[in-house]
């Protein structure tokens, strides 16, 4: 067997089967955010509207407000504090793309449309300068999430090294007038770019030429042989990684400025210490618009496993690291960019305590699989629908669409009657999760008597042990209010 340029099957090194399943690592490190807990309070509410004085009828969960914005200048509303990771050049994002934005949109979340859709779309056509000209599959995931955006939250796209010199940035801003743009520097799942498999070796020595690095090198004859005699089943299309440099990344952040876009965000990875302040820094130099910063473990399925368990700074200690970080730049006076944590968020007690522990900093949390998975689930039952062959675990909620979808009324109100025959229940599966992580963080924010999103503070979380409390600087939950109970006890 070859190394890993050569040929060895997928199914040692990634998840499978690759592109139809989604996956993620499940290390168990030392300290996670399961190791904090979220404080209870039995008087006081922060937050409420101005005017409303806090009582037993005004301090209901109900009444707590979810919605959040990022931004330097311009700001960006969302309707609940969450949002989807890139969903980019991945078979699962293209096939499931229409359940996925519309229930991003009609959710009033923002929606990321990750690295390499242009460079990989068949139909993709370029001038002369090898710059896009025509993207039809850039053209239609736009045109799917705008079709349903109701105000709140927004579609950015990504752009990576091949992105970038395909001239994407160009492209959407010219032919869609797209506001955000956002830069990666990588993710919490791998640290080397991202991939996808390819069947054919005319599609892949396409791809090659578009300047991808393609494995094995389908322009070799020994593997072109292989290939037709069946010993090679496969392709796979890799990214270039990343070289990060001060001077170019102002430059470049300028540049798509003057092009004309409103909000620049980036996205960084599980990286170390060094590379953390890099981003904070950096960002806060040249006014970005919101940082994501995704810890291990996390990952869509699409990359290697044993990266996947094995590489980066897990999510809490980088998330404890990067309040650290802006916290030390604002107390200089330094303006940090609003900020997003990633890396494994699945619900709502996660959302609360990752808001909580970069307050008053962090903004939002970005999802990947945990908002894929109700947009897959309700495909699903799409097609089981269709062939009357609805499982159990479904059919216990009822045998029709409105019957098993509980908003399937607030949906069809938000786009109206006629339109909701072209509502995938996929998107419903979406918008039904957002909702679910909605009113259980009103009720947590309820509990903590944070009646808004600015309100939640770092106080609202104690450690449940030593060690979580040395890694955070969260509390250990016997010192945790600890004064105010002894200025009780000797009054």
């Amino acid at each position: 067997m070859r190394g890993v340029q050569g040929n060895v099957p997928g199914s040692l090194i990634y998840p499978g089967p690759f592109g139809d399943i989604t996956a993620g690592g499940d290390k168990d490190y030392p300290v996670d955010y399961s190791h904090l807990n979220i404080q209870g309070y039995a008087l006081g509410a922060e937050g409420l509207p101005a005017g409303v004085a806090a009582s037993p009828d005004t301090a209901i969960f109900p009444a707590v407000n979810t919605e959040t914005e990022y931004g330097w200048d311009g700001k960006m509303k969302m309707k609940v504090p969450v949002f989807t990771g890139a969903l980019g050049s991945t078979e699962i994002a293209r096939k499931k793309w229409e359940h996925f934005a519309i229930g991003a949109a009609i959710s009033g979340i923002t929606m990321v449309c990750g690295e390499n859709v242009c460079g990989i779309d068949p139909k993709l056509e370029r001038d002369g300068n090898g710059k896009a000209t025509l993207v039809p599959d850039m053209d239609r995931r736009i045109d799917v999430y705008r079709r349903y955006h109701r105000g709140y939250g927004e579609l950015l796209v990504q752009m990576n090294v091949e992105d970038t010199r395909l001239g994407v940035a160009e492209y959407v801003l010219n032919k869609h007038g797209m506001d955000t743009i956002e830069l990666k520097w990588g993710q919490g799942a791998k640290c080397i770019g991202g991939e996808i498999k390819v069947n054919s070796l005319e599609r892949a020595l396409e791809l090659q030429k578009r300047g991808y690095v393609v494995t094995p090198d389908p322009s070799s004859p020994i593997n072109q042989v292989a290939f037709k005699e069946g010993a090679l089943k496969e392709f796979e299309r890799h990214s270039r990684p990343g070289f990060v440099d001060e001077d170019a990344f102002y430059a470049e952040v300028q540049r798509l400025r003057n092009l004309g876009f409103k909000r620049i965000t980036l996205k960084t990875g599980a990286y170390g210490l060094r590379e953390l302040a890099m981003a904070i820094k950096w960002g806060s130099r040249a006014g970005i618009d919101l940082l994501t910063i995704d810890g291990a473990s996390g990952g869509t399925g699409m990359s290697p496993w044993r990266m996947m368990e094995e590489w980066g700074m897990p999510s809490l200690y980088l998330h404890a690291a990067a309040y650290e970080f802006a916290r030390k730049l604002a107390d200089k006076g330094e303006r940090v960019p609003d900020i997003a944590f990633a890396g494994g968020f699945s619900s709502e007690d996660g959302i609360f305590k990752a808001l909580a522990l970069g307050a008053p900093f962090t903004r939002a949390v970005c999802m990947g699989r945990a908002l894929m998975i109700p947009g897959m689930v309700g495909k699903n039952i799409q097609q089981w629908l269709n062939d009357g062959k609805l499982l159990n675990t479904v059919g216990q909620y009822g045998s029709t669409v409105e019957e098993i979808f509980f908003c399937y009324e607030d949906v069809k109100e938000l786009v109206g009657a006629d339109e909701m025959k072209n509502i995938p229940l996929g998107a419903l599966g979406v918008y039904s999760y957002v909702d679910k992580l909605k009113v259980g963080l009103q009720q947590l924010m309820a509990g903590a008597r944070c009646f808004g999103v600015p309100a939640i503070t770092r106080r609202e979380l104690m450690s449940l042990t030593e060690e979580c409390a040395r890694v955070t600087g969260i509390p250990y939950l016997m010192d945790a209010y600890r004064e105010e109970a002894m200025a009780i006890l000797e009054s």
